[in-house]
């Protein structure tokens, strides 16, 4: 349990509401001194973020104690002025300040970085990024790359602060992806809110979705049925499964090692088919809704899915083998990268990308919601925090998201997939956490009096993660940011939203 003061912050479950006047309300200087007392005692900072008022800007704190299974939340009195930057005592409080400040023109006096997110430029048409950071000697040199990139990805500007081909910086600079999603979730849920959610992150569409759903459902007093929680967690799994496996090729790409590249980007393909076998859609859109699923699987199709996984598995399983039993690999994969536990644990990172530093950080066992209440996995660490340990337990997880499904698939709850949603409750506050394949994606919402969306914050694991690669190339070759962009593989559109 808890030691939590209840009286300082408000204790719920994840995927659990509670009445906006019941939310604890302190000055801002207090909130900043709340906040960083329970994070130097082992708190995370799921989300820090502006609901504007007629007289002024309230601060929303969302914390996370993954050993009490409990998230905290309490709110500041409206702001018109700054407060003291919570960046100074918590590095993990960095973005979320300067998109407070960004949106709200609330200042963190004494933040040591702070300029724009995602704000575009005066001609509208790129972000306006302001002063880069700069290392200053004869001997420094700098290099841009991007936002336009060689392949057919997304834009992101990296500017490093090289001394001949040693790291010294990297700063990262995104918003040229920003959608205004946030903004367009205002007033509702409307028609389009679910389809919006699946596209937060193009290859997160199921654990965003299910985040929304689940929030939803909160908000009104409800929950899904069993076999709808059920097949959002096969889903979830498939999708997990896809990324990762697409990842361990991509990577081995990138040090040419061409048999379990070449292997890999097949069998994604093929764990892809099976969300497609399961809804109608590879990435798994127009499945999942609040109030449960919009597809069931009837037994031959669960045969078939069953079957179709086990052959992918066993191909996983080769191609595998042949990158880890490469010398060749190993050398390009140990020592490169690496990002210690200490400063994982100050930066605030998620995800793989934690686990691979030797953090127990997983929703799935630390805030459990849904199925994954009764049908809990085994977290995957690995403590070396390089390229090879998060390529390492994207093999775990591999593992073990296969193993689940074997077993979920033989063992899955009969009844209804969707039930009729009851209207939202009013001035009510909801937070929910999925462990999506990037890591914890985070979804608060608060409504008004009317029972519709007043404010709603979306954290994509990429926003805690972007900073963990920025840190990751410090003294390393510059040639060394391909392998190490890939091992961290964070999402451009879910930061930029």
């Amino acid at each position: 349990m808890s030691t939590l003061n209840a009286t300082e912050f408000a204790l719920l479950d994840n995927v659990a509401g509670l009445d906006w006047a019941e939310v604890p309300e302190c000055t801002g200087p207090e909130l900043v001194r709340r906040t960083a007392a329970e994070l130097a005692r082992g708190g995370r900072l799921c989300a820090w973020f502006g609901v504007p008022e007629p007289a002024g800007t309230r601060i929303v704190a969302v914390l996370a104690f993954d050993a009490d299974n409990t998230l905290a939340v309490a709110r500041s009195v409206p702001l018109n002025v700054g407060y003291p930057a919570l960046t100074l005592e918590h590095a993990g409080a960095h973005l979320f300040e300067r998109e407070l400040w960004e949106q709200h023109a609330i200042r963190p006096e004494g933040h040591p970085w702070l300029k724009p997110v995602r704000r575009t430029d005066e001609a509208g048409t790129a972000p306006s990024m302001g002063e880069f950071f700069r290392v200053e000697g004869r001997e420094v040199h700098e290099v841009a790359v991007g936002p336009v990139h060689a392949g057919i990805i997304e834009p992101g500007h990296f500017r490093f602060q090289c001394a001949g081909e040693e790291v010294l910086h990297l700063e990262i600079a995104l918003g040229y992806q920003h959608r205004g999603i946030e903004e367009a979730l205002t007033g509702g849920p409307h028609p389009l809110t679910a389809s919006q959610m699946e596209v937060v992150a193009g290859d997160v569409s199921i654990a965003h979705a299910t985040a929304h759903a689940m929030l939803v459902e909160a908000l009104a007093g409800s929950e899904p049925p069993l076999r709808a929680q059920w097949l959002r967690a096969v889903a979830l799994e498939l999708e997990r499964l896809a990324n990762h496996t697409g990842d361990l090729g991509a990577l081995a790409n990138d040090v040419a090692f061409l048999p379990t590249s070449a292997a890999c980007g097949k069998i994604r393909g093929d764990f892809l088919n099976l969300t497609a076998l399961v809804c109608g859609n590879r990435f798994g859109r127009g499945l999942v809704r609040p109030g449960g699923c919009r597809h069931d699987l009837e037994p031959a199709r669960i045969a078939q899915l069953g079957d179709r996984l086990k052959s992918a598995m066993a191909e996983a399983e080769r191609a595998s083998a042949w990158l880890w039993d490469a010398a060749t690999v190993r050398a390009r994969f140990e020592d490169v990268g690496t990002v210690h536990a200490a400063q994982a644990a100050e930066l605030g990172l998620v995800g793989p990308a934690a686990r691979a530093c030797g953090l127990v950080r997983d929703v799935r066992y630390t805030h459990p919601a849904g199925w994954h209440r009764l049908a809990q996995m085994p977290v995957a660490v690995w403590p070396g925090g390089d390229v090879f340990a998060r390529a390492r337990v994207r093999w775990l997880e591999v593992q073990r998201s296969g193993e689940f499904l074997g077993e979920q698939l033989s063992a899955g709850p009969e009844g209804p997939v969707r039930e009729k949603l009851p209207g939202l409750l009013p001035d009510r506050l909801a937070v929910a956490l999925v462990e999506g394949w990037r890591g914890e994606v985070c979804h608060v919402a608060l409504t008004d009096s009317a029972g519709r969306f007043r404010r709603y914050k979306i954290v994509d694991p990429s926003f805690h993660n972007w900073t963990g690669l920025a840190l990751a190339l410090r003294g390393q070759a510059i040639s060394d940011f391909p392998v190490c962009n890939k091992s961290f593989n964070l999402s451009y559109c879910g930061f930029d939203l």
